[in-house]
């Protein structure tokens, strides 16, 4: 039936099951907004593991990277492992989500710069969600077709999707996302991985692999599409944009204290790293398989893998995992861009002054949108990577100015607007968006784009008057006031948002050696050389030395996985 056995359809309708009973037992959690938004700020560290792991977790992933491995050989890997060298920055900036308190990245362009740039940000944010949740509905729906040999369509398939993960994400809020990343995530580790050995066994080993495909295949780097200055480019956009993927304020800022916040987005994204390897040898190990492709047919390859390998069974628990991964995925997504919605729009523009339980109902509706929305751009793509492409470049375009309101006091809205307009017009110049556009690769957008950005947003901020001094002292004060020391922000009269928070005040004595006197070197950036010392910034700096030997051993473990059978 459908093009599946019935153990595997008896694999999926139970997985299903398990899922929506889970999004139904977190709906009486779920009090108020801040329960809703953010869980309540009560998830420990392994919990933010999985959601970190879950949430940062596409099914368009295996699917892209798969498609370019099978092209590039394994080069194909960096259009995810363009985070790898962003990923120790996330050590640092948990501790910056956290301790601003903030619900959503749209409160911190508001309270940064103003309620315009607030909802500037919310206005990209719902892009960004509504972008993410079609592709993740685009790349699952397109393996799906494969597996089933075309007796469930690609369209259909984003519609059955739709429908199970609305029908527990908007009772469930962020309680059952962060729930459901963690059980997928264990899946999804196992099954990125589970799909090698049966490709070994199909292709007679790892030797005949290599004598049957060229040896650039297996190499990190690759003429044409993935070369170094390609990879160096993404890989410097990658950590200006990741500061303002919106889903990242829950997913940094979720965790009851600040430490599990940090080992939850670092660890958590590593894991998915290593993952991603798993991923670019399936790629790799289909292009000897079934070769005849070509670069349209591409993203087939993952798909092909799974209905031609994977025994009875396995079959149905890799398609639950992947479509459960959208769920995963994309309910997180859907109560980030309901809280954009609810509170940078609704509530400063339309209702200021209604009841919690009305701003409620107000989220949950504004999920929907969220969904119409991705199903409409899951139908109107052509391919995931170019999906992937302009995902890369609107989130750049706020993440200067992200940065440049941590270690800059100096920075305005001015200079926000500059920046991002002359960005713009630099991506509409140099790609095939318009008819008269120079159709650039995205390589040298890249370093076309981010210097003009931050040059103008520079100069425009020295040009235009300075933010009020009080919000600018309130926001570098929530910057250095550590969770469970909310006390010293009340008193000193800054404004500060506490809805869900399950805090405790920190008892004199009670912190740890560690912890104490801590501050942050993101946010002391500019003036580090007037007042380092190991002392104050102990934290950061031996997790920061401690993530970067993590990135070092997982690409090491890839060289040397490629020169197997070599």
């Amino acid at each position: 039936m459908f093009g599946l056995s019935y153990l595997d359809l008896g694999v999926i309708v139970i997985y299903f099951l398990g899922l929506t009973w889970i999004g139904l037992r977190t709906y009486s959690s779920i009090k108020n907004t801040g329960d809703y938004f953010m869980g309540g700020r009560r998830f420990n560290k392994l919990l933010m593991i999985g959601h970190a792991m879950g949430t940062g977790t596409h099914t368009d992933q295996p699917v892209a990277v798969a498609g370019a491995c099978y092209q590039h050989g394994l080069a194909g890997i960096w259009y995810q492992w363009m985070w790898m060298f962003s990923t120790p920055f996330y050590w640092l900036l948990s501790p910056v989500y956290r301790r601003l308190r903030y619900i959503t990245t749209g409160d911190f362009f508001e309270r940064r710069y103003g309620k315009t740039l607030g909802a500037w940000y919310a206005a990209m944010g719902l892009l960004y969600f509504t972008t993410n949740c079609g592709l993740m509905l685009k790349g699952t729906a397109t393996t799906i077709d494969v597996i089933t040999d075309g007796q469930v369509p690609s369209n259909y398939a984003v519609v059955i999707m739709t429908i199970l993960f609305v029908s527990y994400s908007m009772v469930g809020g962020l309680v059952a996302a962060v729930i459901t990343d963690f059980i997928q995530g264990i899946f999804i580790l196992v099954l990125s991985f589970l799909l090698i050995p049966f490709a070994l066994n199909a292709a007679g080993g790892i030797g005949a692999i290599h004598d049957g495909l060229p040896a650039d295949m297996f190499s990190f780097i690759a003429p044409g599409e993935i070369t170094l200055f390609f990879i160096v480019a993404v890989i410097i956009n990658g950590l200006v944009s990741i500061v303002v993927q919106p889903h990242h304020m829950a997913v940094g800022g979720a965790g009851k204290e600040e430490i599990s916040c940090r080992v939850g987005w670092t660890y958590g994204s590593f894991v998915k790293r290593f993952m991603t390897l798993g991923w670019a040898f399936i790629g790799v190990f289909a292009a000897f398989l079934y070769p005849g492709l070509g670069e349209e047919n591409r993203e087939m390859a993952f798909g092909l893998a799974v209905n031609n390998l994977l025994p009875a069974g396995l079959v149905g628990l890799m398609l639950a995992s992947m479509a459960a991964a959208v769920m995963s995925t994309c309910d997180s997504f859907m109560v980030g861009g309901s809280a954009l919605f609810t509170r940078n729009f609704y509530a400063k523009y339309f209702n200021r002054d209604a009841s919690e339980k009305h701003y409620l109902g107000v989220a949950r509706l504004a999920s929907l949108v969220v969904v119409v929305g991705g199903v409409a751009y899951a139908f109107w793509l052509d391919s995931v990577i170019q999906g992937v492409l302009l995902l890369w470049k609107f989130t750049a375009f706020f993440g200067v100015a992200f940065w440049m309101a941590l270690i800059w006091r100096r920075a305005n809205r001015f200079g926000v607007f500059a920046s991002v307009i002359s960005m713009i017009i630099c991506v509409v110049l140099t790609s095939d968006l318009t008819s008269f556009g120079a159709n650039w690769d995205i390589e040298y957008q890249i370093a076309l784009y981010l210097p003009v950005g931050i040059l103008t947003f520079v100069v425009a901020s020295l040009l235009t008057q300075p933010e009020d001094d009080k919000q600018l002292d309130d926001f570098y004060a929530l910057l250095n006031t550590p969770v469970g020391e909310e006390a010293k922000l009340k008193a000193a009269g800054v404004d500060i948002m506490l809805e869900g928070d399950n805090i405790e005040p920190r008892k004199a004595g009670a912190e740890s050696l560690l912890e104490r006197g801590h501050s942050l070197v993101l946010v002391d950036l500019l003036s580090l050389h007037k007042k380092f010392s190991f002392k104050r910034y102990r934290i950061d700096l031996l997790g920061f030395v401690a993530a970067c030997l993590a990135v070092a051993g997982i690409i090491l473990i890839g060289i040397l996985l490629a020169g197997i059978g070599s």
